[in-house]
């Protein structure tokens, strides 16, 4: 293929014969010339054959953080060459810097780097790299384009983990933990509901925790000491149905549920507590558990970074039948979807009788601002289509009240937040429960 520098010398050397004698024979002399030029050019250009190319392995990156990913380009012919690269990747990566120019000896490797800025979490992935191999005389090139496949060429696929904004808050709610577990010195020190250890009764116990049996054992009077409930089952169910599309803010519903979902996982995690993933909305989209608190909480990131909203209606049958078929013990079941009249009402609510049973049940929802605020006429100069707007808008909240009144009859705990608060609402009722102790 020919090149713009070989265009440009036809486009000056064509009109200058013009002007001498014999136009047409020296005319047709240039572009013998220029044509024989750029044979020999691409005869000179090292055959692409014997390119190697290379990433440097899988790769990680938070939403909204940037990165680089690394390309290892080898000549492998005997050959030098002179060559021009374009890493492209899918527009939701976010890829810049991506056209290289490098001259390669025979033997030499050299590494390139892309500067990848993700605007979607989930997998995004390298399409193809396109190859040219320029003659010493950069009038003409070969070209090859390479498409990127995991099973052949591994590290061409970038993992982009959800935005985790609530990250902020962990240092809060493990304070309020610790104080819980008694790692702190507050007025309710060692207060729980599993048996800790006995210990010698000082002046401001509760005389209610002496153990009796142990003092008359022991000739002295000692108490006992309780902790807050370890090694519970924390089940967090996603909603990834058209429920979760729906945009809060600037991003879907289902994001904010990420959101708080990670910030849950992480403090049960560090209390010691097991912690499952479940993600469906017709189909399981995610299934995590199993596994110690070092390894399920990356395989919980991990599967939550795929998950996208899917236009269906959520089959909650299919949830409650995975629950139902698990073990026995008792579980604290946080399930992140919307507090929608119908797909709770006709589909979540017949199974919530048999899911109390065995569970301890929350719903947790965002709640959209733009509702409430439509729901406000303007103070003056309203007209019919406002109040039309208004009332559809009180009749949404009406509806979504009686869902709420629906779910706490059958002993479900409702958390309805706005997305800045959400996270943070979700975490406190966990750690409230657990508290309590009523995990």
């Amino acid at each position: 293929m020919i090149t713009r520098r070989f265009a440009l010398l036809l486009a000056l050397g064509v009109p200058l014969p013009a002007l001498l004698p014999g136009p047409w024979l020296l005319t047709a002399a240039v572009l013998g010339l220029a044509v024989l030029a750029a044979g020999l050019d691409v005869l000179a250009a090292a055959p692409l054959t014997g390119v190697t190319l290379r990433r440097a392995g899988e790769a990680t990156v938070w939403l909204g953080e940037t990165t680089t990913m690394p390309l290892t380009v080898g000549n492998g012919s005997r050959r030098p060459m002179w060559l021009r690269l374009r890493d492209r990747w899918v527009p939701s990566a976010g890829a810049d810097n991506t056209e290289h120019r490098l001259n390669l000896m025979p033997g030499e490797e050299q590494e390139l780097t892309t500067t990848l800025t993700p605007t979607r979490h989930g997998d995004r992935r390298a399409v193809r790299v396109t190859l040219r191999s320029y003659g010493p005389l950069g009038l003409a090139y070969r070209q090859r384009r390479q498409k990127w496949n995991d099973a052949v060429t591994p590290g061409s696929t970038l993992r982009v983990l959800p935005r985790f904004p609530s990250r902020r808050l962990l240092p809060e709610k493990l304070a309020k933990l610790r104080i819980f577990d008694g790692a702190v010195v507050t007025r309710g020190r060692g207060q729980g509901t599993e048996f800790d250890v006995l210990r010698e009764y000082v002046i401001g116990d509760d005389v209610r925790s002496i153990d009796w049996r142990a003092s008359a054992r022991t000739h002295d009077v000692v108490v006992r000491t309780w902790r807050p409930e370890r090694d519970r089952r924390l089940i967090c169910v996603l909603d990834t149905g058209r429920t979760s599309a729906a945009r809060i803010g600037d991003e879907p519903r289902l994001d904010a549920a990420i959101d708080a979902a990670l910030l849950l996982a992480v403090l049960a995690a560090k209390a010691d507590d097991r912690v499952d993933l479940l993600a469906l909305d017709t189909a399981v989209r995610a299934k995590v558990e199993g596994g110690g608190h070092r390894t399920k909480l990356p395989r919980l990131i991990s599967s939550m970074a795929a998950l996208e909203p899917a236009l269906v209606e959520t089959d909650f049958g299919l949830a409650a039948g995975d629950l139902l078929r698990r073990d026995h013990k008792r579980s604290l079941v946080v399930i992140f979807t919307a507090l929608d009249a119908a797909p709770i009402v006709e589909g979540l609510l017949p199974m919530l009788s048999r899911l109390t049973t065995r569970h301890r049940v929350v719903l947790a929802s965002v709640r959209d601002p733009e509702t409430a605020q439509l729901a406000e006429l303007p103070p003056e100069g309203a007209t019919a289509a406002d109040v039309h707007v208004a009332a559809a808008a009180e009749l949404a909240l009406a509806e979504r009240g009686r869902v709420r009144a629906l779910l706490e009859q059958q002993g479900v705990l409702v958390v309805d937040e706005l997305r800045e608060h959400f996270a943070s609402k979700v975490a406190d009722v966990y750690l409230m429960l657990k508290a309590a102790g009523r995990l």
